[in-house]
């Protein structure tokens, strides 16, 4: 009965959860003439016309005021506040009361969902709604012409060295679509995944008594173990298991496990 359950929960979680633009990795494609903009480290939302949500489909709580005037149409984004603050975000949006820190809370726009012509008609479109209607705290993520590699790699460039974590580069011309796509393709130093915590190493010599490592799972089925990038009182108090934990990695082996995967955050959204 209780294994019943869980397929049951499981099944009716995958139901809830959005179909979004995704991105696939970036490896020396042809992108001249593309768009390039930051790749912000927040909490993605989209605003469904009457309800900002999580991937998953769950609903925000932000104040009455925070999305007070906002559009009948669809938006993408992400809820940012500055590079390197994703915990201090995640905290304040996930947070079921809403509460006066969502004033430090932008609303940045990368995509208008459904919306007609190519991409940069379609920020148009939500530009021209946020200034006529004076929203401050949403903004559309700024947007650069890419010709050549040599560009792309210049701006990661900078972009990391301000402390952010990468780039998106996307095919401007296309209309609106929904899934993963080889139009829309991210370019960071060190990749980012997620897997799920199916158990644990226990630790030994500094480590001893504490957690030595995870056990994670990737959506494919393939599993290994993050011994990295904890801190002590992450060892002590690990992720529970069943949580989505989020890591980096740099490649991955012939066996698909992840190279140098490190521990980065619990995912909770």
């Amino acid at each position: 009965m209780f294994k019943l359950f869980v397929l049951v929960f499981l099944f009716l979680a995958d139901i809830n959860a959005l179909t979004l633009q995704k991105a696939l990795i970036y490896k020396e494609q042809n992108i001249s003439g593309w768009v390039m903009s930051e790749k912000l480290d927040g909490i993605r939302a989209y605003w469904d016309g009457k309800n900002l949500l999580t991937r998953q489909g769950k609903i925000f709580h932000p104040p009455a005021s925070f999305i007070k005037n906002f559009p009948s149409f669809e938006l993408d984004g992400e809820l940012w506040s500055k590079r390197g603050d994703f915990e201090n975000i995640q905290s304040i949006v996930l947070d079921e009361s809403p509460e006066v820190k969502w004033s430090q809370i932008k609303y940045k726009i990368f995509e208008v969902p459904h919306a007609k012509g190519d991409f940069l008609a379609r920020l148009q479109k939500a530009q021209d709604f946020i200034s006529k209607n004076n929203l401050a705290h949403v903004q559309i993520i700024e947007q650069k012409v890419c010709n050549t590699k040599e560009e792309l790699d210049e701006f990661l460039k900078r972009v990391i060295a301000k402390g952010g974590e990468g780039v998106i580069i996307k095919d401007g011309s296309k209309e609106y679509f929904e899934g993963r796509s080889s139009s829309i393709l991210k370019m960071k130093l060190a990749q980012d995944m997620e897997g799920k915590v199916i158990g644990y190493q226990d630790g030994s010599g500094k480590f001893k008594g504490m957690m030595g490592s995870l056990h994670v799972e990737l959506d494919d089925g393939v599993k290994f173990y993050i011994g990295s990038g904890f801190s002590d009182e992450q060892r002590k108090n690990p992720p529970p298991i069943g949580s989505m934990v989020t890591f980096k990695y740099f490649g991955f082996t012939k066996y698909k496990k992840p190279k140098f995967a490190s521990f980065m955050r619990v995912r909770k959204n």
